[in-house]
């Protein structure tokens, strides 16, 4: 199926037409994620599978009308729930993870098992796909919400796995705009120095499927105004696809200016391993979190 996703909405519809995906939410014991779960049911987007504490569950039996519809599976303690959920992702009975009401680094914890989550070593980082009211198409963030802060080798993985992703749903060749605070390389801002870096890289064939450009202030990401007013050259400024957060810190505050004050529509997901991780936070709206399943349920590829 060839994409196109113009909103964020589009992602119910494409999600729908690729056939339902298993997903398994994790300590299923709070109502957004269990709402959200059973929404994307009911949009045929997922089958859904409930782990978690018998009775942290059936409080919220009375919500999903097809409750006897559902795969379910009672475990005794937050341990043994995150440990049959990891399972049944890594060994290919399901093809969604999902947060419910565990923290993210007991869930992380839980997928980096050498004993029972992923066998091979995995770089996982966070991508967030925003419909953002004023730019002319879909804008993703990374890495908002795993990495603190990224030497070079590692942003040349989280760029990596948001290129493999973007490709994933429909967009062949994404450009990357390395951000900083200015677009000029100045030896006492570290992030000038590594977003040069990453666009030699890309230059040379070291990071394929893309084009990357940078340092960009971000104003000069995401406005042709101000990459006219300021004579940069290249494809990338003013008509980015992919923002590359110099830190945790700059992320998650552009993640929420862009929710709180621009009003953004939002789905995020944890990449980079064989399966896609739904790992929203307490404070995500219920919209959110429906919008991150339908991206990664549209991201998984049946053989």
């Amino acid at each position: 199926m060839e994409l196109h996703i113009d909103k964020i909405s589009d992602l119910k519809n494409l999600a729908a037409q690729s056939g339902r995906k298993k997903l398994v939410l994790c300590a299923a014991g709070d109502e957004h994620s269990i709402d959200a779960v059973y929404d994307a049911y009911r949009a045929g987007v997922i089958e859904p599978v409930l782990v978690g504490q018998k009775e942290a569950i059936e409080k919220f039996v009375s919500r999903c009308k097809d409750f006897g519809q559902f795969e379910v599976y009672y475990e005794p303690d937050e341990e043994r729930v995150i440990r049959r959920s990891v399972e049944m992702v890594v060994n290919g009975q399901a093809d969604i993870l999902m947060k419910g009401n565990v923290t993210t680094a007991a869930l992380l914890r839980g997928v980096l098992n050498k004993e029972y989550g992923l066998r091979e070593k995995r770089f996982l980082s966070h991508f967030a796909l925003f419909e953002v009211p004023g730019y002319h198409k879909l804008l993703a963030i990374t890495d908002v919400a795993l990495n603190i802060l990224p030497p070079l080798k590692h942003k040349v993985r989280i760029v990596r796995n948001a290129v493999r992703f973007f490709r994933k749903i429909g967009v062949e060749k994404p450009k990357v705009a390395a951000l900083s605070a200015i677009e000029m390389v100045n030896e006492d801002m570290p992030s000038t120095i590594d977003a040069a870096l990453l666009s030699i890289m890309q230059r040379r064939g070291q990071i394929k499927n893309c084009l990357i450009d940078g340092p960009l202030a971000f104003d000069n990401a995401i406005s042709s105004e101000s990459k006219k007013q300021k004579n940069i050259p290249g494809d990338v400024a003013g008509d980015a696809d992919i923002l590359l957060v110099p830190n945790i810190e700059s992320g998650n505050i552009l993640y929420k200016a862009f929710v709180f004050f621009a009003d953004a529509k939002v789905a995020g997901v944890v990449i980079g391993a064989p399966f896609p991780i739904v790992l929203t936070s307490r404070a995500d709206s219920e919209e959110t979190k429906r919008n991150s399943i339908y991206l990664a349920a549209l991201s998984v590829k049946k053989v």
